[in-house]
């Protein structure tokens, strides 16, 4: 008899990965003096005036070069501004991210949370210009998780379906089309909480997690929009199809049903069905 007991702790390397980067270098910045974690803070976390060469900020971020320019648009979701902060990304991140990791496996995962990540910060830029607030922590990509876990977590054989499979091959369920994944009851009812919430997040200031660092909602929700478009591009599983109208799926149906006496005996084997 083989033991079919899943372990206590069960979330894919890349997620624990993440969270133990996320924690040591916040332990590591416990320890700096104010003036080496204010450093840190200038060279890697997201400041939208080091874009604006009108700022009075700008001549002394310019002081760290061009580099960061660049590599904050990802190294601000590394930095977290409180304790508090770190513990909310983690425990989102255990529960959406590793849905997403277990479907997209380590690389597609790593490259869909950096994109997205980068996508959120994008949009604070353009919403924020010039402005000198640092934006740190992972909610962005956080956001993404959960746009592209909604995609397939609530549908039949998902992992949070009545009818699943008990093991990971529910995370492999084939993706609904998202005109009929909006049609679901759970999708409109988790859309409505997570906007409602962020929503909350832009009337509060963006501080209800207690710390002083700024949690731009806006990065959220650019993060959960790039998280949507990207989602297809990188999802490994065949899409489910969805016929445009009823006469489209009679008329598949008839083709597949007239086949056989005109393909010259190949059957289904001569036909390719066209990836939706």
């Amino acid at each position: 008899m083989t033991d079919r007991r899943e372990p206590i702790f069960n979330a894919p390397a890349a997620v624990v990965t993440l969270i133990v980067l996320f924690t040591a270098i916040h332990i590591g910045r416990s320890f700096l003096p104010e003036e080496a974690d204010l450093e840190v803070l200038l060279r890697f976390a997201f400041i939208p005036a080091r874009y604006d060469e009108a700022s009075q900020y700008f001549s002394e971020l310019a002081s760290f070069g061009a580099g960061p320019k660049i590599w904050t648009f990802l190294s601000y979701a590394f930095l977290h501004g409180g304790w508090t902060h770190l513990l909310v990304n983690s425990i989102c991140m255990l529960a959406f991210g590793s849905a997403v990791a277990w479907r997209f496996g380590t690389g597609r995962f790593l490259l869909f949370s950096g994109l997205t990540a980068a996508a959120g910060a994008a949009t604070h830029l353009a919403l924020h210009f010039g402005q000198p607030t640092p934006v740190v922590g992972a909610s962005a990509a956080i956001s993404a998780h959960m746009a592209a876990a909604m995609r397939f977590v609530f549908q039949a054989g998902g992992p949070l379906s009545a009818l699943r499979s008990h093991d990971r091959a529910a995370f492999s369920a084939p993706a609904e089309p998202i005109g009929k994944a909006l049609r679901r009851p759970q999708i409109i009812g988790f859309l409505a909480a997570w906007f409602g919430a962020n929503l909350l997040f832009g009337l509060s200031g963006g501080a209800l997690t207690g710390d002083d660092a700024n949690v731009a909602w806006e990065a959220h929700i650019g993060g959960f929009l790039a998280g949507l478009l990207l989602f297809p591009l990188l999802d490994p599983t065949p899409r489910e199809r969805e016929p445009s109208a009823p006469e489209d799926a009679w008329a598949e149906t008839l083709r597949q049903d007239v086949a056989g006496p005109h393909d010259g005996g190949r059957g289904d084997r001569g036909r390719s069905t066209p990836d939706n």
